[in-house]
């Protein structure tokens, strides 16, 4: 018999159902049990858009779920590439809003850096993302869909190695949606079985929520960028009034570690500003005695930024001062400048485009 279709408004996203949540469903279908695993195995392992693509369901189930249900896939997708073999994708919302997340080649890894939400409610200075605003929170669909259309676009002998929650927006503001889209993508019968170990969570310092990220699994990475409170202030204002360099402090001392894990500090070298040889002092008398390894980030500019790029001697003088106040510190490669790809690029401004190739892809659901 036919079934009417619900109006698109109303139609259930099965992207955005956990497993509870579907199994559910099925029972209120009078589906058998087992059909839930198999929807959600369609969905997260064979990456499924449409029901008809859900061949071990029987044509009336796949019409009947079709009727009433849709997949929360991204339909636009535009990929801008770079000389480095970056990626960049531009991945349209259902409400016309856009997201941008990169995957980033380097040497036998290839990590996809995904955003958490659409602009930032944060205004680091140093950061394209931050003069965006806030537009919204993305769902847990959204996050892992950004994986997903990730996975889509990569060649035969490609496969992700890690995952890095970096891109738009501050993730720790978005916390239920990522702690459901991390459970989605760790879960090992039916979702994407990432090992925890592989993703990492970034914040730039919401020292009260970081205790939440230990049950997740994951590794955390603090964006710190400065060694005094007034110059927090001015580098990254919004969350200086929500959490003090200090009070950031206690908590990452605070933080439960796994065993043979550490914390990972993230700073974004500022030529002129916070590059100098006292804030290499600070910055050792800060960590010291936590756990941890940091990662400096030469500033990536991008057009309006009144900050500039430190020459690489300085970077290199600013890592020497901190190894020789015996930490483990790593300079990151920029990768994707060109595509605006890089750490605190991903924003509304167009790249430059006779450096990069561009691909729209668009799918049919």
């Amino acid at each position: 018999m036919p079934t009417s279709k619900t109006p698109a408004q109303n139609r259930l996203d099965l992207l955005s159902l956990r497993e509870p949540e579907m199994a559910q469903l099925v029972r209120t279908l009078g589906w058998p049990a087992y059909r839930a695993g198999q929807i959600l195995r369609w969905l997260y392992e064979r990456r499924a858009r449409t029901m008809a693509d859900m061949t071990d369901l029987s044509h009336d189930n796949r019409t009947q779920l079709s009727a009433m249900a849709g997949i929360g896939r991204s339909e636009r997708c535009t990929v801008l590439t770079a000389h480095d073999g970056t990626r960049k994708l531009l991945l349209t919302l259902d409400d016309g809003l856009s997201i941008e997340t990169v995957l980033i080649p380097d040497d036998d890894r290839l990590t996809l850096c995904v955003s958490t939400q659409v602009g930032c409610m944060l205004d680091c200075g140093f950061c394209l993302t931050g003069t965006m605003g806030l537009k919204r929170n993305l769902k847990p669909n959204e996050i892992v869909d950004q994986v997903l259309t990730a996975q889509d676009h990569l060649g035969q002998d490609e496969r992700l190695t890690n995952l890095v929650f970096m891109g738009m927006g501050e993730p720790l503001s978005n916390l239920d949606a990522l702690t459901t889209a991390i459970e989605c993508l760790t879960n090992k019968s039916w979702g994407l079985g990432w090992s925890p170990r592989r993703i990492t969570v970034s914040t730039a310092g919401l020292a009260s929520r970081i205790k939440d990220v230990a049950a997740l699994g994951v590794n955390l990475a603090v964006s710190l960028n400065a060694t005094t409170e007034e110059q927090r202030r001015t580098l990254m204002p919004a969350v200086s009034k929500i959490a003090s360099l200090k009070s950031l402090l206690a908590a990452c001392r605070r933080y439960p570690l796994p065993p043979m894990r550490r914390l990972t500090f993230e700073y974004v070298l500022l030529a002129g500003v916070n590059d100098q040889p006292a804030d290499a002092q600070r910055l050792g008398r800060l960590v010291h005695g936590v756990r941890c390894k940091i990662n400096l980030i030469p500033f990536n500019e991008f057009p309006g930024s009144r900050f500039r790029r430190p020459v690489d001697t300085d970077v290199l003088r600013f890592q020497t001062a901190l190894r020789h106040a015996g930490l483990d510190v790593f300079i990151r490669k920029s990768r994707g400048r060109e595509v605006l790809g890089a750490c605190g690029q991903l924003g509304t401004l167009p790249p430059d485009p006779a450096a990069v190739t561009l691909t729209p892809v668009e799918f049919r659901g």
